[in-house]
């Protein structure tokens, strides 16, 4: 099939949204003729090198930016980029339609950026078209906003007001109901679809990993028992919980164990001092910033991933630490919960702080004092990750999903 992926983002060699779409650019153009919509500013030399490195003749860019703002990259991940993006996906739709005329598309597939509450024109294309994975439809609990500083209460409630701004943009609920599938990250995200209009949601998660780093997070073994170690990683930022997880691990009360986080953000010393405040700083080791190889470094030092995010849509981390071994503590919230089972970890539901620092803590207890449970949910994450999160499974999975697209059959959600 000849098919047409918009790609805001996409860039080889990298996680998060950019690794998505090149990523599910990649895997299509194994089993299709694929076109690419993206922007030359962030990552046209690195696809460039890396296709000249290793050519994939059914791989096409289409490189295209606003003709009045063409340095995207300048305001970050500000609003005036989020401006931008609208308006580049009004761009796309043109650029996209004069495509089609030419090659003839037989599905359109937005990849990236996965806003929900943010329109792909490129549902008002006379072909089948697939949205997302989406995400953003995940919001912290309010009793959770007691912890939050006067700033993250702003972000918050900013956050809240741009997303419903967005739900009655009527090109955003247009893209919702004219879409083929959409898919949600998430089941908070999903239901918040369902009100815009869309009909047939499935609920996947973005993340994927190579085969290369499945193999060799496969090869971690679990260290010697003690210090037991347990692990955050990630930007130090209110939403990601990891003052809950601090205290979760002063209540568990293991003093041969320690809690390593890995990470900058704006809450370091709001985190330094609730350890100190609590009795476990010596316990407790802030690594900073580390490149993705030390990182994981530092994963392979560790015995249990803990992940308290109060809205996260993807959650690679999990997906790392599964693939890795390392049992997950998480909160029963956003891509965790869609991603971690019974089988690999701890869901901690999260109706009330105190509650679920609790219910944290009995897990770092239960988790502690039995290694054989450690090794059992060890194993069965890494079976997990490698059943259902390589970018080969992905591929074959967005394939069927293709072909029953196409040939209008019915899509299992």
């Amino acid at each position: 099939m000849k098919i047409l992926i918009s790609a805001y983002s996409c860039e080889p060699g990298r996680g998060s949204e950019r690794g998505v779409g090149w990523n599910v650019a990649r895997e299509v153009a194994k089993r299709h003729e694929v076109w690419v919509l993206t922007r030359p500013d962030e990552s046209k030399d690195a696809i460039e090198a890396e296709l000249a490195r290793h050519p994939v003749p059914n791989l096409h860019f289409v490189y295209f930016t606003l003709p009045f703002w063409q340095d995207s990259l300048r305001w970050g991940q500000s609003g005036a980029m989020q401006i931008h993006y609208y308006l580049w996906q009004i761009q796309a739709y043109f650029v996209a339609k004069e495509l089609h005329q030419k090659i003839g598309f037989d599905l359109a597939h937005h990849v990236t950026f996965v806003k929900y509450s943010s329109p792909s024109f490129l549902a008002f294309l006379p072909i089948p078209f697939i949205w997302g994975p989406v995400g953003g439809g995940e919001t912290a609990p309010a009793s959770f906003w007691r912890d939050f500083g006067l700033r993250a209460k702003v972000y918050e409630i900013s956050r809240d007001l741009v997303r419903k701004i967005g739900e009655y943009d009527p090109f955003a609920r247009l893209t919702a109901k004219k879409s083929t599938v959409v898919r949600a990250t998430t089941a908070d995200t999903a239901e918040r679809l369902r009100k815009m209009g869309a009909s047939t949601i499935e609920i996947v998660p973005e993340v994927g990993l190579l085969e290369e780093e499945l193999t060799f997070l496969k090869q971690y073994v679990l260290p010697p028992a003690q210090p037991l170690r347990f692990i955050s990683m990630g930007r130090l930022l209110h939403w990601k919980g990891y003052h809950l997880g601090i205290r979760a691990f002063a209540q568990a009360k293991l003093p041969n164990a320690e809690y390593w986080l890995v990470g900058e953000g704006p809450e370091l010393t709001k985190l330094q001092q609730i350890a100190a405040d609590l009795g476990v700083a010596h316990q407790v080791k802030f690594w900073g910033r580390l490149t993705r190889e030390d990182t994981l470094a530092k994963l392979a030092e560790c015995h249990i991933l803990v992940h308290p995010s109060l809205h996260d849509s993807g959650g690679w981390v999990c997906i790392e630490g599964m693939a890795a071994g390392r049992p997950v503590i998480c909160l029963d919230l956003g891509g965790p919960a869609v991603q971690v089972t019974k089988e690999t970890g701890f869901k901690v539901l999260a109706n009330t702080p105190n509650q679920t620092m609790q219910t944290m803590a009995e897990a770092m207890v239960c988790l502690a004092q039995d290694s054989s449970l450690r090794e059992k949910m060890g194993a069965a994450g890494k079976r997990l990750v490698s059943d259902n999160y390589g970018w080969n499974v992905v591929g074959e999975r967005l394939d069927t999903l293709y072909q029953k697209t196409v040939q209008h059959l019915p899509v299992e959600v």
